[in-house]
């Protein structure tokens, strides 16, 4: 499975419908970043689910958004920008040799966008990005629940600008985006231990010396 690297076609027309859509987007939209879960079922057949698996052995997909990382840089966030960031956080799923995804990223972070980055490298991501933007084309943006496939200049920054980022970099110097994690973060079922306390090991028996009371060296 391949995954294929787009850049959305400059339509003015496109553009006033998609910014439309942004805006009531804006208006009505959770703010809560969306959680993909991989399941793995008893019988071994992976499936993606925005409901939680039974229990942690069977994995979890990173969750979009902000994340962990971003979170806790947020705290040096101007105010405004921190509230923005906290309704509609924005991740970007990236590929290696993806031309089209440097140049999105390079458009957020000369924006001063706080943002997660998602790679998809293996099936697992590739399933996973399918079953988020359904498609396997990179890259993709999501700003809240707003998804924005291919990379366009413009229609990335009206749709920006629809959820309230400021036009210019407001980040403190010191700021720094968490590094780039892969989309599916599988957690490995613990395996039980096996013979966890090992049988000590066999000392064999001293032989006896022959000696006078002994001659002949017997054992008893």
């Amino acid at each position: 499975m391949q995954v294929r690297h787009t850049s959305a076609p400059h339509l003015a027309t496109r553009f006033t419908v998609k910014i439309a859509a942004a805006l009531l987007l804006v208006a009505s939209s959770g703010a809560q970043a969306q959680t993909v879960y991989r399941i793995v079922g008893a019988d071994g057949k992976v499936t993606f689910s925005d409901k939680p698996p039974a229990n942690e052995q069977q994995g979890k997909i990173s969750t979009t958004g902000v994340g962990a990382a971003a979170a806790a840089s947020g705290a040096t966030l101007p105010f405004e920008l921190r509230q923005v960031a906290g309704k509609y956080p924005v991740t970007l799923y990236t590929s290696a040799d993806c031309a089209p995804c440097a140049t999105g990223r390079s458009l957020l972070i000369s924006r001063g966008i706080p943002f997660s980055e998602r790679t998809v490298s293996s099936n697992e991501d590739i399933a996973a990005l399918q079953k988020l933007s359904g498609q396997s084309s990179l890259p993709v943006l999501t700003i809240g629940a707003q998804r924005v496939k291919g990379f366009s200049d413009v229609e990335w920054a009206q749709d920006l600008d629809a959820a309230g980022y400021p036009k210019t970099s407001q980040l403190p110097a010191s700021y720094r985006n968490p590094p780039a994690s892969p989309l599916v973060s599988v957690q490995k079922p613990a395996t039980a231990k096996a013979d966890e306390k090992q049988d000590a090991p066999v000392v064999p028996a001293a032989q006896a010396v022959p000696s006078p009371q002994n001659p002949a060296g017997i054992s008893f």
